[in-house]
Protein backbone atom coordinates (compact mmCIF):
# COMPACT_ATOMS: atom_id res chain seq x y z
CA UNK A 1 0.00 0.00 0.00
CA UNK A 2 1.18 3.42 -1.00
CA UNK A 3 0.64 6.60 1.68
CA UNK A 4 -0.84 8.09 -1.25
CA UNK A 5 -3.98 5.15 -1.06
CA UNK A 6 -4.58 6.47 3.19
CA UNK A 7 -7.78 8.53 3.44
CA UNK A 8 -6.86 11.77 4.65
CA UNK A 9 -8.95 12.42 7.62
CA UNK A 10 -8.28 14.60 10.46
CA UNK A 11 -8.55 14.31 14.26
CA UNK A 12 -11.12 15.62 14.48
CA UNK A 13 -13.11 13.92 11.74
CA UNK A 14 -12.55 10.76 12.83
CA UNK A 15 -14.87 9.55 15.19
CA UNK A 16 -17.44 11.43 12.54
CA UNK A 17 -16.26 9.12 9.85
CA UNK A 18 -15.94 5.82 11.72
CA UNK A 19 -19.51 5.96 12.42
CA UNK A 20 -20.40 6.53 8.67
CA UNK A 21 -18.63 3.82 7.83
CA UNK A 22 -20.54 1.37 10.52
CA UNK A 23 -23.97 3.17 8.89
CA UNK A 24 -23.03 2.43 5.62
CA UNK A 25 -21.37 -1.17 6.05
CA UNK A 26 -24.91 -2.20 8.37
CA UNK A 27 -26.83 -1.41 5.06
CA UNK A 28 -30.70 -1.55 5.59
CA UNK A 29 -30.71 -2.69 9.09
CA UNK A 30 -32.78 -0.68 11.19
CA UNK A 31 -32.64 -0.53 14.98
CA UNK A 32 -34.90 0.88 17.84
CA UNK A 33 -34.25 4.62 18.46
CA UNK A 34 -31.39 4.90 21.25
CA UNK A 35 -30.20 1.62 20.85
CA UNK A 36 -29.01 2.25 17.47
CA UNK A 37 -26.56 4.43 18.96
CA UNK A 38 -26.01 2.06 21.90
CA UNK A 39 -24.94 -0.95 19.12
CA UNK A 40 -22.89 1.30 16.98
CA UNK A 41 -20.98 2.98 19.63
CA UNK A 42 -20.21 -1.01 21.06
CA UNK A 43 -18.80 -1.65 17.41
CA UNK A 44 -16.54 1.62 16.72
CA UNK A 45 -15.36 0.20 20.30
CA UNK A 46 -14.29 -2.89 19.07
CA UNK A 47 -14.17 -2.89 14.98
CA UNK A 48 -16.97 -6.03 15.81
CA UNK A 49 -20.42 -6.13 13.56
CA UNK A 50 -21.91 -9.26 16.22
CA UNK A 51 -22.68 -6.82 18.57
CA UNK A 52 -25.69 -5.77 16.01
CA UNK A 53 -26.94 -8.92 16.76
CA UNK A 54 -25.76 -10.24 20.08
CA UNK A 55 -26.46 -7.17 21.93
CA UNK A 56 -30.08 -7.16 23.92
CA UNK A 57 -32.06 -4.89 25.06
CA UNK A 58 -34.74 -5.55 27.94
CA UNK A 59 -38.24 -3.31 27.10
CA UNK A 60 -37.34 0.71 27.40
CA UNK A 61 -33.77 -0.11 28.47
CA UNK A 62 -31.97 2.65 26.85
CA UNK A 63 -34.71 5.38 27.55
CA UNK A 64 -34.50 4.36 31.37
CA UNK A 65 -30.63 4.27 31.91
CA UNK A 66 -30.94 7.92 30.14
CA UNK A 67 -33.50 9.11 32.49
CA UNK A 68 -31.30 7.56 35.16
CA UNK A 69 -28.40 9.14 34.41
CA UNK A 70 -30.12 12.49 33.67
CA UNK A 71 -30.65 12.83 37.18
CA UNK A 72 -27.54 11.66 38.78
CA UNK A 73 -28.08 8.14 39.18
CA UNK A 74 -24.44 6.65 39.93
CA UNK A 75 -22.17 4.03 37.68
CA UNK A 76 -20.32 0.52 39.22
CA UNK A 77 -18.07 -1.00 37.10
CA UNK A 78 -16.25 -4.16 37.88
CA UNK A 79 -13.35 -2.88 36.66
CA UNK A 80 -10.65 0.36 36.70
CA UNK A 81 -10.55 0.28 32.79
CA UNK A 82 -14.21 0.50 32.40
CA UNK A 83 -14.22 3.15 35.32
CA UNK A 84 -11.49 5.06 33.28
CA UNK A 85 -13.43 4.54 30.01
CA UNK A 86 -16.43 6.00 30.83
CA UNK A 87 -16.10 10.02 29.37
CA UNK A 88 -15.66 12.37 32.70
CA UNK A 89 -17.02 15.27 30.83
CA UNK A 90 -20.42 13.59 29.85
CA UNK A 91 -20.32 12.61 33.73
CA UNK A 92 -19.77 15.68 34.88
CA UNK A 93 -22.55 17.38 32.81
CA UNK A 94 -25.14 15.29 34.34
CA UNK A 95 -23.68 15.12 37.78
CA UNK A 96 -22.77 11.72 37.68
CA UNK A 97 -20.19 9.58 39.44
CA UNK A 98 -18.80 6.25 38.58
CA UNK A 99 -17.10 4.07 41.59
CA UNK A 100 -15.22 0.73 41.24
CA UNK A 101 -14.75 -0.81 44.46
CA UNK A 102 -12.19 -3.86 43.08
CA UNK A 103 -9.58 -2.67 44.73
CA UNK A 104 -10.77 -1.28 48.08
CA UNK A 105 -8.87 -2.81 51.54
CA UNK A 106 -12.75 -3.50 52.75
CA UNK A 107 -13.76 -4.92 49.60
CA UNK A 108 -10.41 -7.58 49.39
CA UNK A 109 -10.62 -8.15 53.28
CA UNK A 110 -14.45 -8.96 52.64
CA UNK A 111 -13.20 -11.59 50.07
CA UNK A 112 -10.91 -13.07 52.36
CA UNK A 113 -13.40 -13.78 55.04
CA UNK A 114 -16.35 -14.88 53.24
CA UNK A 115 -14.08 -16.91 50.71
CA UNK A 116 -15.81 -15.05 47.88
CA UNK A 117 -13.56 -13.12 44.73
CA UNK A 118 -13.24 -9.51 45.07
CA UNK A 119 -15.90 -8.91 42.09
CA UNK A 120 -18.84 -10.62 43.95
CA UNK A 121 -17.36 -8.54 47.61
CA UNK A 122 -17.37 -5.14 45.28
CA UNK A 123 -21.57 -6.03 44.47
CA UNK A 124 -21.81 -6.32 48.13
CA UNK A 125 -20.41 -3.21 49.03
CA UNK A 126 -22.44 -1.23 46.02
CA UNK A 127 -25.88 -2.79 47.66
CA UNK A 128 -25.17 -1.19 51.01
CA UNK A 129 -24.75 1.85 49.82
CA UNK A 130 -28.93 2.14 48.90
CA UNK A 131 -27.98 4.50 46.25
CA UNK A 132 -29.37 4.54 42.77
CA UNK A 133 -27.40 2.90 40.80
CA UNK A 134 -26.48 1.48 37.10
CA UNK A 135 -24.03 -1.34 37.14
CA UNK A 136 -21.64 -1.63 33.79
CA UNK A 137 -20.15 -5.11 33.93
CA UNK A 138 -17.50 -6.01 31.49
CA UNK A 139 -15.04 -8.42 32.89
CA UNK A 140 -16.25 -10.15 36.07
CA UNK A 141 -18.76 -12.76 35.22
CA UNK A 142 -18.87 -13.94 39.82
CA UNK A 143 -20.18 -10.31 39.82
CA UNK A 144 -22.94 -10.48 37.50
CA UNK A 145 -24.17 -14.02 39.28
CA UNK A 146 -23.62 -12.09 42.63
CA UNK A 147 -25.93 -9.21 41.51
CA UNK A 148 -28.96 -11.85 40.37
CA UNK A 149 -28.61 -12.95 44.03
CA UNK A 150 -28.65 -9.77 45.60
CA UNK A 151 -31.81 -8.78 43.36
CA UNK A 152 -33.61 -12.06 44.39
CA UNK A 153 -32.61 -11.35 47.59
CA UNK A 154 -34.10 -7.98 47.71
CA UNK A 155 -31.22 -6.30 48.86
CA UNK A 156 -30.97 -4.32 46.01
CA UNK A 157 -32.68 -2.52 42.92
CA UNK A 158 -30.37 -1.42 39.87
CA UNK A 159 -31.57 0.80 37.66
CA UNK A 160 -29.88 -0.94 34.85
CA UNK A 161 -27.79 -3.44 34.53
CA UNK A 162 -25.00 -3.84 31.51
CA UNK A 163 -23.83 -7.45 31.15
CA UNK A 164 -21.10 -7.75 29.00
CA UNK A 165 -18.43 -10.03 30.39
CA UNK A 166 -15.91 -11.36 28.21
CA UNK A 167 -14.37 -14.80 28.71
CA UNK A 168 -15.16 -18.35 28.42
CA UNK A 169 -16.24 -19.92 32.15
CA UNK A 170 -19.62 -18.91 33.36
CA UNK A 171 -19.65 -15.90 31.06
CA UNK A 172 -22.97 -17.14 28.88
CA UNK A 173 -24.74 -18.76 31.60
CA UNK A 174 -24.44 -15.30 34.14
CA UNK A 175 -25.71 -13.31 31.30
CA UNK A 176 -28.57 -15.76 30.47
CA UNK A 177 -29.37 -15.55 34.66
CA UNK A 178 -29.90 -11.64 34.11
CA UNK A 179 -31.89 -11.91 31.02
CA UNK A 180 -34.49 -13.48 33.41
CA UNK A 181 -35.33 -10.66 35.39
CA UNK A 182 -38.30 -9.32 34.71
CA UNK A 183 -38.39 -6.25 36.34
CA UNK A 184 -34.70 -4.90 35.93
CA UNK A 185 -33.85 -3.14 32.79
CA UNK A 186 -30.83 -4.59 31.40
CA UNK A 187 -28.84 -4.38 28.41
CA UNK A 188 -26.44 -7.47 27.44
CA UNK A 189 -24.31 -9.13 25.25
CA UNK A 190 -25.37 -12.58 24.37
CA UNK A 191 -22.22 -15.18 24.38
CA UNK A 192 -18.91 -14.95 25.03
CA UNK A 193 -17.93 -11.49 23.54
CA UNK A 194 -17.75 -8.04 25.40
CA UNK A 195 -15.08 -6.42 28.00
CA UNK A 196 -14.84 -3.23 30.39
CA UNK A 197 -14.26 -1.15 27.03
CA UNK A 198 -17.61 -2.62 25.43
CA UNK A 199 -19.04 -1.43 29.04
CA UNK A 200 -17.76 1.57 29.26
CA UNK A 201 -18.44 2.32 25.59
CA UNK A 202 -22.55 1.58 26.78
CA UNK A 203 -22.27 4.05 29.68
CA UNK A 204 -21.13 6.53 26.92
CA UNK A 205 -23.52 6.15 24.18
CA UNK A 206 -26.35 6.73 27.13
CA UNK A 207 -24.65 9.66 28.75
CA UNK A 208 -24.45 11.12 25.04
CA UNK A 209 -27.98 11.12 24.32
CA UNK A 210 -28.61 12.84 27.51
Amino acid sequence: MELTELEQVLPAEIEKRSFEIITGELGDRQFPPGEDLVIKRAIHTTADFDYADNLVFSKGAVEIGIEALRKGCKIITDTNMGKSGINKGALSRNNCQVDCFMADDDVAAYAKEHGTTRACASMDKAANLNEDCIFAIGNAPTALVRLYELIKEGRIQPKLIIGVPVGFVNVVQSKELIMTLEHIPYIVAKGRKGGSNVAAAICNALLYQI
